[in-house]
């Protein structure tokens, strides 16, 4: 019953003009901050671990900036999945390196777990004549679940895997010219991950970016989503030249390696409310 009351929300509020959408995520932001003293806790753990270089009162101030975050991309989420189009089209900018999404070449999208990351899949679906594809990972919940899916399908001609499909339909789609875009950065458990460093602490990581690059024989385009006051740019880097190599697990480094880079541009808007380093190597010890 509450997560159905929840959609409905989520469609009453897709209409309200963006700056009152933004401060009820920021009043919901404050609110989850002081309420769940767990997840902040891990919030603090990554921190602690990720940027020791930083004082404590700069890494201190940046939690409660981190549920803001999270909490005004959750909101928005009304306006992209009901929304009216047209509104969706000012407040979402695709930006950059363009072109490398253009024509039919095999392309994986690296979409790292930014707390925009859905405004980036909207871009790129809009007003695209190019399929897209996804691998999805289900909810619990099934009127989530559903309400998700529905949204991340509103636009385009879109495919959603589950990770239980298997890779040769995906690989085959994608030599073919759909684009995957791959989420790889978050812990899903140890098997099939490799452990490689992230900010110097190894994090378990799933190597699929490199190992889909390979079977697909195709190139690596980053796209990186950041919350701004009018409401998402939706930033396409150059391809990465040098990649995939040989070696997975140096692939799956380089990976975490520029990954880093996007996130010291907007630390607040990473997705540290997950348990990046629940998995630990054989001998280290918990860190939650």
């Amino acid at each position: 019953m509450i997560s159905r009351i929840g959609v409905v929300f989520m469609r009453l509020i897709a209409p309200l003009p963006l700056p009152l959408v933004r401060g009820l995520g920021k009043a919901l932001g404050w609110l989850l901050y002081l309420v769940v003293p767990g997840r902040r806790h891990v919030v603090r753990v990554n921190l602690d671990l990720c940027f020791p270089q930083w004082t404590e009162e700069e890494r201190r101030a940046l939690v409660p900036r981190v549920f803001i975050a999270f909490a005004q991309a959750w909101l928005d989420r009304s306006w992209l999945w009901h929304g009216n189009p047209n509104v969706v089209r000012r407040r979402v900018k695709l930006t950059g390196a363009v072109d490398e999404l253009h024509g039919m070449e095999p392309t994986v999208v690296f979409w790292p777990h930014f707390v925009g990351m859905d405004s980036g899949w909207t871009a790129l679906t809009l007003d695209s004549a190019r399929p897209y594809m996804t691998i999805y990972t289900h909810q619990a919940n099934r009127v989530v679940d559903e309400w998700i899916l529905r949204g991340r399908q509103r636009f385009g001609n879109v495919r959603l895997f589950r990770r239980t499909d298997g890779v040769k339909a995906v690989v085959s789609a994608l030599r073919e010219g759909t684009p995957l875009c791959l989420l790889p950065d978050m812990n899903f458990g140890p098997e099939e991950s490799i452990f490689v460093p992230f900010y110097g602490v190894p994090a378990a990581t799933v190597p699929s970016l490199s190992r889909f690059a390979r079977l697909g024989r195709a190139k690596v385009v980053p796209v990186l989503t950041r919350i701004v006051p009018g409401g998402y740019e939706v930033q396409v880097l150059p391809a990465w030249r040098d990649f995939p190599s040989d070696d997975l697990e140096a692939d799956t480094a380089l990976m975490n390696e520029r990954l880093q880079d996007y996130i010291d541009g907007m630390p607040d808007q990473y997705y540290w409310v997950h348990k990046r380093f629940k998995t630990r190597p054989a001998g280290a010890g918990p860190v939650y």
